[in-house]
């Protein structure tokens, strides 16, 4: 009997790690475990193992699944936020501006499609905090972006709200289904497409502060 390894004995476990790391760990751990099955499906049982950690060790760190999902998603928004604001700041060229934005878009499908999955197609968008977050990407992007055509055209408020929400579906709608649908286009192409399809749009607004070199440029 003494010869014989219990199953929790065999599992591998990952050397002890500061709590911030730990929880970095776990958090991209259960990303995986959660993109693969669905919140539904996903065990906090099954991320544990892959983490190499206890389930005591786990719900030191998340009380209970949802609350472990609901910290991997908020991680996720604010990378998609964050990305945008860093887009809008990159340039004051405001068609390379329009490109950086909807690049941003294609390169998060691109690059980090299980972040993306996880955001915009929860399989648990009826609970009430997720709703909330998944809002969140669409309105705080918007702000931004709303923030600089106001800037830029001295349109009301409502009215670069509007433009801002519109961009924004043009960027992430199209990056999915550029990815869903395993499009012949490669991402420069798409980007471009997209972007000059944006820049025609927006770039027809008044812009007190554009010089004669960059009119019609796309």
């Amino acid at each position: 009997m003494a010869c014989v390894s219990s199953a929790a004995d065999a599992r591998p476990r990952t050397s002890r790690l500061p709590r911030t790391a730990r929880r970095a760990q776990l958090l991209e751990v259960a990303r995986g475990v959660f993109v693969e099955q669905g919140y539904h499906a996903a065990s906090m049982d099954e991320i544990a193992e892959r983490a190499g950690v206890s389930k005591p060790v786990l719900y030191q760190h998340f009380p209970g699944k949802l609350d472990l999902y609901l910290a991997l998603l908020s991680t996720s928004c604010d990378e998609i936020i964050e990305g945008v604001r860093t887009a809008l700041a990159s340039t004051t060229d405001n068609p390379r501006r329009v490109q950086a934005t909807i690049e941003l878009w294609y390169d998060y499908v691109a690059d980090q499609g299980q972040s993306f999955r996880l955001v915009f197609e929860s399989d648990l968008t009826n609970d009430p905090e997720v709703r909330e977050l998944v809002d969140r990407v669409i309105s705080e992007s918007a702000s931004a972006i709303a923030e600089v055509i106001r800037e830029d055209t001295g349109l009301s408020e409502a009215a670069a709200q509007l433009l801002a929400v519109s961009l924004v579906g043009m960027g992430h709608v199209g990056a999915r289904n550029w990815l869903s649908a395993q499009s012949t286009l490669t991402r420069d192409e798409a980007v471009g497409l997209v972007s000059s399809l944006a820049w025609r749009g927006i770039g027809g607004f008044p812009n007190p502060h554009r010089t004669p070199s960059t009119e019609g440029e796309e």
